[in-house]
């Protein structure tokens, strides 16, 4: 046997999935299934080590899978938890829909039309489905990859057959698209930027749950938000956020599936979003 895997091992391996075969060879290893922690670092004293203690007492009691992303600008502060681990984007990717649509009007020099200003205010600040699908079918396959390509978002993989809600999005590429929506850049225009920060400015009341909880007052707020229950991993409930004023400029990303209800995660984002507010407040 060349591989000296034992026989056992690999039909083990084989029907578990591979993830059962680290554990197995490297048995010395146990560190390989710890669960991940929270990251931070900042150019602010203390404020790396604040942040990644209270993240983490906020997440100690709550089940699910939760991946949590923090840039601020002003201290150069950065968190990170399950950056890499892909969801399936729900109503998220709707952000990274009219993002592609400016991105590729900007190439041909042109404005929105009406037609498409109405959908896009729909599938923002409604978070319309419908206006979403149309705006999908009409930007096709290639338009979206090119903009993912351009944006650097390497990890994110649209949904296929239409299904956007299906796309594979990861923390790592949804702060990637909030750094480039809240800063200037060669990918999107200063126009297109303020307009997709309006929207998510604009987003209905209901809708403005999630990461914005706990801001403190006099800090602007653009949102969006997606959730979508399924078969295996109950509900995916997710929210991006950026957020301006009180000396800092921060973008704000949590991912979390496997709650079993939407209240659940929408609990879990907003204890986690609670905690990050109150402590760069406080730096």
């Amino acid at each position: 046997m060349t591989s000296g895997i034992s026989r056992r091992a690999r039909v083990l391996a084989a029907t578990v999935g591979t993830g059962v075969l680290v554990p197995l060879v490297v048995a010395a290893t146990p560190a390989a299934a710890a669960t991940p922690t929270v990251t931070c670092t900042s150019a602010k004293a203390g404020l790396a080590a604040k942040l990644k203690k209270d993240i983490t007492a906020a997440l100690a009691t709550r089940k699910g899978t939760v991946a949590v992303g923090l840039y601020d600008r002003s201290t150069n502060t950065t968190c990170t938890l399950r950056a890499s681990s892909a969801y399936d984007s729900a109503s998220v990717v709707k952000v990274t829909v009219l993002a592609t649509l400016l991105w590729d009007a900007k190439k041909t020099n042109r404005y929105l039309t009406d037609r498409e200003n109405t959908l896009a205010k729909a599938m923002i600040t409604k978070s319309d489905n419908a206006a979403t699908s149309t705006l999908w079918k009409q930007l096709g396959m290639t338009k979206i990859k090119g903009f993912l390509s351009a944006a650097g978002m390497t990890q994110t993989k649209p949904g296929a057959n239409g299904y956007w809600g299906l796309t594979q999005i990861t923390v790592t590429d949804e702060q990637k698209l909030l750094k480039l929506l809240t800063a200037k850049n060669a990918v999107l225009s200063d126009n297109s930027r303020a307009y997709i920060l309006k929207l998510m400015g604009q987003v209905v009341s209901s809708q403005r749950w999630g990461t914005p909880y706990g801001v403190p007052s006099g800090v602007t707020v653009a949102v969006k938000n997606g959730w979508l229950q399924r078969s295996t991993n109950g509900w995916r409930v997710h929210s991006v956020g950026a957020f301006k004023g009180g000396g800092h400029d921060y973008v704000m990303t949590v991912l979390t599936h496997g709650n079993s209800t939407m209240n659940y995660g929408i609990t879990t984002i907003q204890a986690v979003a609670k905690v990050i507010h109150k402590d760069l407040a406080a730096s």
